[in-house]
């Protein structure tokens, strides 16, 4: 038994009953319900098509997106999220060297990075040195005047945690910035590098070992077996290529506006939904949000 999830972006709100009523046909569906009118919808069916690919690409070139999955344990305990780009609509990083006045270089090594073209822990290394001599006060300010949280972003984590999951911001950027969002969404925990300071300044360093692709892995499986959990009570939500491992591994993985090479290794992909998708892709109907 399975489940189909459509899901339009929440400025287009174009999920019409004709839409619906076409792919219901072609999955030969046995049951539909709205989650949220003209933005989400279920449709559940028995066998996986052959063609759901096509299916999909149908949809996409509507700005609707698709997710098929089993029924069984589709509900998951755990939210495992990364946070730049993710959580919050920013790249951290990116954001200090602009206040510093070299944000086009780290920019460029960012990207590469986040499609998997340059490897996390050396690209890490190489933004951080550039940040040296810039003045610890500068996060506090790059928190309070240019990080804003996705769309949906309280929403998520206050509705899971009203249902009983736990909810772990894992990232690879800073404990200087993870701290406050997850403070501010909710979080029941956060992980992240730790950069060094002297003298009320950054010294360009980062403490070792470096958390990157592996430790986000690592602490899935962590933070499951202390809740006596598996890994398929966890949904993952990323966007760069050392969110892979993560998504790949969780019981459903789901590649947020994603770079290409992540979005081809996920099955669950969202490009025109916000946050408030994972809760659908779990059959939250939009009545049972908390905001």
């Amino acid at each position: 038994m399975y489940v189909a999830t459509l899901i339009a972006g929440r400025k287009k709100q174009n999920l019409s009953v004709s839409i619906i009523k076409k792919v219901f046909d072609k999955l030969e569906g046995y049951k539909c319900s709205y989650l949220a009118k003209c933005v989400a919808a279920d449709i559940f069916f028995k066998e996986m098509p052959a063609d759901f690919e096509l299916v999909w690409e149908g949809l996409q070139e509507q700005k609707i997106d698709l997710v098929i999955q089993p029924i069984k344990n589709r509900k998951k305990k755990i939210l495992l999220a990364d946070m730049d780009s993710t959580m919050i609509q920013q790249e951290c990083i990116d954001e200090l060297a602009d206040e510093g006045g070299f944000g086009n270089r780290v920019a460029e090594i960012t990207a590469l990075a986040m499609n998997g073209e340059l490897a996390f822990e050396e690209a890490l290394i190489e933004r951080v040195a550039l940040l040296k001599g810039l003045p610890s006060e500068i996060i506090k300010h790059v928190l309070a005047t240019r990080i804003k949280f996705m769309p949906g972003a309280k929403t998520l984590v206050k509705t899971m945690k009203q249902n009983g999951s736990y909810c772990a911001l894992v990232s690879g950027g800073f404990t200087d910035f993870t701290a406050a969002i997850a403070d501010a969404l909710g979080f029941d925990e956060h992980r992240a590098n730790t950069l060094l300071h002297y003298n009320k300044k950054l010294t360009g360093t980062v403490e070792m070992p470096i958390l990157g692709k592996q430790a986000k892995v690592e602490a899935l499986w962590s933070i499951a077996e202390m809740l006596k959990l598996s890994v398929d009570d966890v949904i993952a939500v990323g966007d760069g290529a050392n969110d892979l491992g993560m998504l790949i591994k969780a019981g459903r993985g789901v590649a947020l506006h994603a770079k290409p090479i992540v979005a081809a290794q996920c099955n669950a992909r969202l490009n025109f939904a916000d946050l408030t998708g994972l809760l659908f892709l779990q059959g939250y109907n939009e009545t049972e949000f908390y905001s």
